[in-house]
């Protein structure tokens, strides 16, 4: 099940959509070129995006400055073909024909910059085989 733009369609979700959602969303965003639809939220959202985690990505060329946490609903899962949580217990509304994916990833939330490179480059490499498995490039 796809979204009606015919893509596949992601939600990420960790306590307070603030770090690890919003780094992994922004990875998505970046390196699936349009192919995936991306979404990111919290069951206790905080107030603004981690600065260390705006800082690392930063570093590789993303801004995700003006990102905001969003609260989870249960139609962002409804809407949704995969939610990731992020290893932080999260438990998401399940619905049947939804894939549930749980990354273990350390949570950056008052950590310094140095602390979360580690942190953004694993969900990169995640991301990376998220897109291989559920939006790889069309054959030439």
């Amino acid at each position: 099940m796809a979204e009606p733009s015919g893509k596949p369609s992601v939600l990420f979700v960790c306590v307070h959509n603030a770090g690890r959602s919003q780094m992994a969303a922004a990875w998505l965003t970046r390196l699936a070129g349009g192919r995936v639809e991306v979404r990111s939220a919290g069951s206790n959202p905080g107030d603004a995006v981690n600065p260390a985690a705006v800082e690392a990505m930063a570093e590789v060329g993303i801004d995700i400055s003006a990102e905001t946490p969003k609260v989870l609903t249960v139609d962002a899962v409804k809407e949704s073909d995969v939610c990731i949580t992020m290893g932080c217990g999260d438990t998401c509304p399940v619905f049947s024909g939804k894939r549930y994916l749980d990354w273990k990833l350390e949570d950056p939330a008052g950590r310094g910059v140095a602390a979360v490179r580690p942190i953004r480059d694993q969900i990169k490499t995640l991301v990376e085989g998220l897109i291989a498995e559920i939006a790889p490039e069309a054959a030439a």
